[in-house]
């Protein structure tokens, strides 16, 4: 067993225990040898015509080796050995030893970074292996001594080497937002990470621990320099002025070390190395490696790695963990601009075939042209003929041909994140795509790369791309480019639904068309077009752009911009105004309740209403998630057992609206409607129209009230009315009933809001509308081993201390 002297000190190599050949010629021999032989042949030192192991090199030729390499201490690359071995000893470097590195391995550590087997970093061993190694051969002559030898080397070992050192492994919070410093990568398997998590297990604890360092350190006077030092020990470095850290000693021949919990090395000074005390071993190192998900096949790619290392290295980010384990998997998010950047998607374009690139040019004028998807802003995606979308049919025909003989199931995607490029069959054929949006387990959006069609799919019609086929698939651009049409009045906003439909029908019925590039706008990724059907072109009057300026429905822009009306008022100040009339709706309800929140009732028809959700009776108890809390005189509850019904309901709600064809909807006040608010469908009953096609409705599962646009409107399915509705309306008891502060509602909705509660019911009033509803509630939180915390006895405390702010 051979202890490798960095990294992880529990690392080692694996012998097996036999005889190496013996030696031809001492090393005298070799080097009288030398002397005959110029420069431009190969090192003499080595011994011709040997079985190649380790031993066939002379330890000479081994020590120049191991003389150039203490002069690189960070490592240096096997290929660039060859030149620094020539131009310090004038002696050319025998190209066979690259070709199998582990000839050297007696005298260094090898480390490879990829499976060509020159491609590696040599390390120098501490001198003390490097003696052991080269006298290797001379022990195994004596046979009969080896046991003795080995029990004697053994136990000298032990008194060179300190006490085992373990430190337990970093665990990875499981709640909230996670944010790491990428320090250096080898590849995008082994980054390293610095952790930046804030809590009492991570940022803080190591805080406390370095100013305890720090104290001990200073101010013991017992504390002397360490000695008889060992590479790969744990040790306390006194490492700035009186500050103190936990380090790994790299190389004693130069005195480096490698911050364990910071992620960088240095070199230091030998009296400024003090033995690392027991209770500074407990907390887990805080750098750490991590491997970026979906890129694991090109992980030693070095264009790859350039691009992931100019991207990354010493900035922050936001990460989704995606495999807990020693070497966890991340997607790696950038959060500091308008819009969250995916940062493993974005390196994976570095192996995008430049040549397969295709770059409108302004004034062109290109054919052929097909439109594939037309979006609500009235933005297109088009493709044009070109040598990289003739090479994507030549590989989906080759997956097409190699998925005859395999199961599909096979491939089936396990492990689903945003940024992932997968396979989905589209139309008999096989389809790119790129997840963009996770909604469930069961239920994503994905965008088509080749067409910049948005879907919602589901999981299991994913497939991944088969190994062989990955890189060829991956190499290829998209191949959708997004234009817009060109002298159109600006847009201020989306299309109404029927503008899209125009837009729709003029475009997607006809198989292709001719176009001419205005101009490009980089910074959004647009080309603004003129589109012309062939029979059209290049007759600028009789233009796409020209037949839809010219319709009618354009003329009157309040019919195509949802955002724009008759005067010409921006879509801030459409907006504003929905704000303003649901702020000024809910004001007034407020005043009529103060206590209850609840809209008067209002005239609703029973037809095809699901039926009520059964509620308890006082002094029952009863498992409640708070989904949204105002105040204690005001909350919503919905009840656990319910919640996985309800989920599985949304995932459905979620794959059928997002495949529907949208269709102009008859609104109607009190009626029940599905409404899309961010990337989720919600059951809604409409409480107000409001100007400018803005609607306020009430999202009858999770109680709360929200404005949306009406083309994010569309009728409720007879199959989503069978589930009860979830929300019921609570009052906290065991308080006053009065106006609640700003900083009672404050603490009561840190308190409980998003949280599950054991509710015991003190009364019930009932309603024939199930919004209309309300329970008068204790809440008790168990989440605590042995302690029940009565939520009313929590805010009456509050209170007083509220009281006596006053």
């Amino acid at each position: 067993v051979e202890k490798i002297h960095r990294g992880n000190p529990m690392d080692g190599l694996l012998y097996p225990a036999k005889k190496i050949p013996p030696v031809a010629k001492s090393d005298t021999e070799q080097e009288k040898a030398s002397h005959n032989v110029t420069s431009s042949k190969a090192d003499p030192l080595l011994k011709p015509n040997m079985e190649t192991t380790p031993a066939s090199l002379s330890s000479n030729f081994k020590a120049k080796v191991v003389s150039i390499l203490l002069k690189y201490s960070s490592g240096l690359w096997a290929h660039a050995l060859p030149k620094v071995y020539q131009d310090t000893y004038q002696v050319k470097f025998p190209e066979d030893v690259l070709n199998n590195l582990e000839l050297l391995s007696d005298v260094c550590i090898v480390d490879y970074v990829s499976e060509v087997p020159r491609k590696a970093i040599l390390y120098a061993k501490p001198q003390r292996c490097i003696d052991e190694n080269l006298n290797v051969t001379e022990k195994v002559k004596r046979h009969d001594g080896v046991k003795a030898t080995a029990e004697q080397q053994y136990e000298q070992s032990k008194d060179q080497y300190v006490e085992n050192i373990t430190v337990p492994s970093l665990v990875i919070p499981s709640e909230g937002s996670v944010s790491i410093m990428v320090l250096e990568l080898k590849n995008t398997n082994e980054v390293l990470i610095r952790q930046v998590y804030v809590g009492k297990d991570y940022s803080s604890a190591q805080e406390q621990m370095e100013d305890e360092m720090k104290a001990y350190y200073n101010q013991n006077s017992t504390v002397s320099p360490a000695q008889s030092l060992s590479a790969g020990q744990l040790v306390a470095v006194n490492a700035e002025e009186d500050a103190w850290l936990r380090a790994q000693i790299i190389s004693l021949e130069d005195n480096r070390v490698y911050y364990v919990d910071h992620g960088f090395t240095e070199f230091v000074e030998s009296n400024s190395v003090c033995r690392l005390q027991k209770q500074f071993r407990s907390l887990p190192f805080q750098a750490a490696k991590c491997k970026l998900a979906g890129l694991e096949a090109f992980c030693d790619d070095p264009v790859l790695v350039k691009a992931v290392e100019s991207q990354t290295c010493f900035k922050i980010f936001a990460v989704e963990i995606l495999e807990k384990s020693d070497t966890p998997l991340l997607v790696l998010y950038d959060t500091s601009g308008e819009d969250d950047i995916n940062i493993n998607a974005t390196c994976l374009k570095a192996l995008y075939d430049k040549s397969l690139e295709l770059h409108l040019q302004v004034d062109a004028l290109y054919t052929n042209v097909r439109v594939t998807s037309v979006s609500s802003d009235g933005s297109l995606f088009c493709q044009v003929p070109s040598k990289g979308l003739s090479r994507l049919s030549e590989i989906l025909q080759k997956l097409e041909d190699y998925f005859l003989y395999k199961q599909t199931s096979e491939f089936n995607v396990l492990l689903p994140f945003c940024g992932k490029i997968c396979l989905f069959p589209s139309k008999g054929k096989w389809a790119r795509v790129e997840i963009k949006i996770i909604h469930t387990r069961r239920a994503l959006d994905v965008q088509f790369m080749d067409s910049g069609t948005v879907a919602t799919v589901k999981v299991s019609e994913l497939k991944e791309i088969p190994p062989q086929f990955l890189r060829e698939i991956i190499a290829i651009p998209p191949q959708a480019l997004k234009c817009c049409l060109a002298d159109l009045p600006p847009n201020t906003g989306m299309w109404t639904p029927d503008a899209v439909l125009w837009l729709r029908d003029a475009v997607i019925s006809c198989p292709e068309f001719s176009m001419k590039v205005i101009k490009q706008d980089a910074s959004k990724g647009i080309a603004h077009i003129y589109l012309f059907a062939p029979e059209n072109f290049p007759d600028m009057d009789h233009s796409i752009n020209r037949q839809i300026k010219n319709a009618d429905l354009w003329k009157h822009q309040k019919d195509v911009f949802l955002s724009v009306t008759p005067s010409g008022t921006s879509s801030t100040k459409a907006i504003s105004d929905a704000v303003s009339a649901l702020q000024l709706s809910s004001g007034k309800l407020e005043k009529s309740f103060p206590d209850s929140g609840r809209e008067p009732s209002s005239a609703v028809s029973t037809t095809d209403m699901p039926p009520p959700l059964p509620l308890p009776k006082p002094g029952d108890l009863m498992d409640i998630y708070v989904s949204v809390a105002c105040h204690p005189g005001h909350f919503i509850v919905q009840p656990w057992n319910e919640l996985n019904n309800l989920y599985a309901l949304m995932e459905e709600m979620i794959l059928y609206y997002s495949r529907a064809e949208e269709k102009p909807v008859n609104i109607e006040k009190n009626k029940l409607y599905a409404a899309k608010i961010g990337d989720e469908w919600y059951r809604v009953i409409i409480k107000g129209i409001l100007r400018n096609g803005f609607l306020s409705v009430y999202e009858l599962d999770y109680g709360k009230h929200e404005f949306v646009s009406i083309q994010k409107v569309q009728p409720l399915l007879d199959t989503f009315r069978r589930l009860p509705f979830q929300a019921i309306t609570a009052q906290l008891a065991g308080v006053k009933n009065q106006q609640w502060s700003e900083e009672a509602s404050i603490v009561f909705r840190n308190l409980v809001e998003k949280k599950p509660f054991v509710a015991q019911i003190q009364a019930v009033n009932d309603s024939t509308n199930s919004w209309d509803r309300k329970i008068v509630t204790f809440l008790v939180d168990t989440s605590l081993p042995h302690i029940d915390t009565w939520i009313h006895d929590f805010m009456s405390q509050s209170l007083v201390e509220f009281s006596k702010g006053d």
